[in-house]
């Protein structure tokens, strides 16, 4: 382990996932833990301390608690899920109450299931829209998949830092799916080939 490793984070950011039940809050949060611990921003190290309020509900008597002193807000709602995207209003109030007379953290809007597109019963420009009003920032993923989640992460802590993130950094994230591709012989290529008779390679596409 290196020294830098064993010195601990330069900056330690709380954020609070909140958003309907069964909107993906806790997959993400799991996802996110998998694959990654403490980042670099600008030559800063930061490590994310992410509350999932679980089955918390909009009138819990704890919801405060969790709100309390957090540098950043990501609301989940579920794409397929119309209800669960009406209910971020009564979501975005509740942090509102907790921060009464101070300064909101910053928030952010997370439509997760992303992989379930042909469900979709938020439209996009319904999701911007919100965004834009409440000043939040937006982002589309999929816990299931991975899709884009570690890059949501990645920008909201570097939104709160005030760091804009380079293009390497913003490429690092991107998922990279393989597919499988097949090579036939010059002298079968007009015929179904036998599996003696192709070699398989794997081909990136990000």
């Amino acid at each position: 382990m290196s020294d830098s490793e064993e010195e601990g984070p330069d900056r330690q950011l709380k954020l609070v996932i909140m958003g309907d039940g069964a909107s993906g809050k806790t997959s993400l949060c799991v996802r996110y833990a998998q694959e990654q611990f403490k980042k670099q921003y600008g030559g800063v190290h930061v490590a994310l301390e992410i509350w999932d309020i679980g089955g918390q509900t909009i009138g819990s008597s704890m919801l405060s608690n969790y709100i309390f002193g957090a540098h950043g807000v990501v609301l989940v709602y579920d794409i397929t899920n119309y209800s669960s995207f009406e209910n971020l209003e009564d979501w975005y109030n509740a942090v509102k109450k907790v921060c009464v007379g101070g300064r909101l953290p910053h928030i952010a809007l997370l439509g997760n299931k992303n992989d379930l597109e042909h469900m979709r019963t938020v439209k996009q420009d319904k999701h911007q829209k919100f965004a834009q009003e409440h000043g939040m920032t937006s982002y589309f993923v999929s816990a299931k998949t991975g899709d884009s989640v570690n890059l949501c992460f990645q920008r909201v802590a570097a939104d709160i830092l005030g760091i804009k993130l380079t293009k390497p950094e913003v490429e690092q994230q991107q998922r990279v799916v393989k597919a499988e591709v097949i090579k036939y012989s010059n002298d079968v290529a007009a015929a179904r080939p036998t599996p003696s008779e192709t070699k398989s390679s794997f081909c990136s596409v990000q």
